[in-house]
């Protein structure tokens, strides 16, 4: 009995600990990478849809026994990558458990709270082309090195006239709940950061410190390469329509538009140019004045 009594006890604190290791799971959101997988000999499903089905009875499983539980974006090309640089056997559990383990601690996940599958891939998506676009950026600033002039950190210079503008122009926008879109042209992409801010009567704005950081690496690279870099601004208030505000960067500051340049810009197909109806109950307004210091001279 003593020894029955104490396998039964040494399960049972096994089963503590896993309730209080944390779970990931790497996922093939996207039908095609689904479908790269399948040529590994020791990956057992063969149906997309049916995948889905058990990922997402997995992570039910993992809820109910109070297992905090985060979902990552597998990605198949990065994975072989990896499983090369590492030295690892690609067709094994073991190679893709650590890939997974790699991916999240990169901090492009979400967190499993109950939500329906379907609802939670749409968050990851954006959350992985959040992650990569920061990391694009912030690899195209630290690869400007310093000013041959003054001996500046080109880059850094930038993140901090950047971080100045984001922070004036959330400071001039007032009171509301605020949605704000840099966009930026380089040479291989078009980098888009997105910023969600709220601020009351009294108070400084609230914001999300990643999403800001994003944001101001976003703008400081349009700063840097002096690209044709824009910004907008839709503030939504109660009892008030929603107000679109638009500005374009020039020599290092945001240069306000007119209400016709915001209004073409808005309604404007980005893919085709054709023309697009306006929203109702939107106001398309000239940018501001943020009151900013003068940019330093460019070198």
């Amino acid at each position: 009995m003593a020894q029955t009594g104490h396998t039964e006890n040494s399960t049972t604190m096994r089963r503590t600990l896993r309730r209080e290791a944390p779970s990931t799971i790497g996922l093939l959101a996207d039908a095609q990478d689904f479908a790269a997988m399948r040529r590994y000999r020791t990956f057992a499903f063969d149906d997309h849809t049916v995948y889905l089905q058990q990922v997402e009875s997995l992570l039910k499983v993992l809820a109910a026994q109070g297992v905090h539980t985060t979902v990552a974006l597998f990605d198949p090309e990065d994975y072989a990558e990896f499983c090369v640089e590492s030295g690892l056997d690609a067709d094994t559990g073991a190679s893709r458990s650590r890939f997974t383990a790699e991916i999240a601690a990169a901090g492009a996940t979400v967190t499993y709270t109950g939500q329906r599958l379907s609802d939670l891939i749409p968050v990851l998506v954006s959350r992985a082309v959040r992650q990569a676009t920061w990391e694009y950026a912030t690899l195209l600033l630290a690869d400007l090195g310093t000013c041959a002039d003054c001996g500046q950190d080109i880059g850094r210079a930038a993140f901090d006239r950047a971080s100045h503008l984001l922070m004036r122009l959330l400071e001039a926008a007032g009171p509301g709940t605020h949605h704000l879109v840099c966009s930026t042209p380089t040479d291989n992409d078009q980098l888009l950061a997105v910023l969600h801010t709220h601020r009351d009567t009294s108070g400084p704005a609230r914001l999300d410190s990643a999403e800001g950081a994003e944001f101001a690496t976003v703008l400081a690279v349009a700063i840097a390469l002096e690209s044709r870099g824009g910004v907008v601004l839709r503030t939504s208030a109660p009892d008030s329509p929603d107000r679109v505000h638009g500005w374009r960067l020039a020599h290092g500051a945001l240069a306000p538009l007119t209400a016709g340049e915001v209004f073409n810009a808005y309604c404007t197909d980005a893919d085709t140019g054709e023309p697009v109806s306006p929203e109702s109950g939107v106001e398309y307004c000239a940018g501001f004045d943020i009151g900013a210091d003068p940019a330093e001279p460019h070198h």
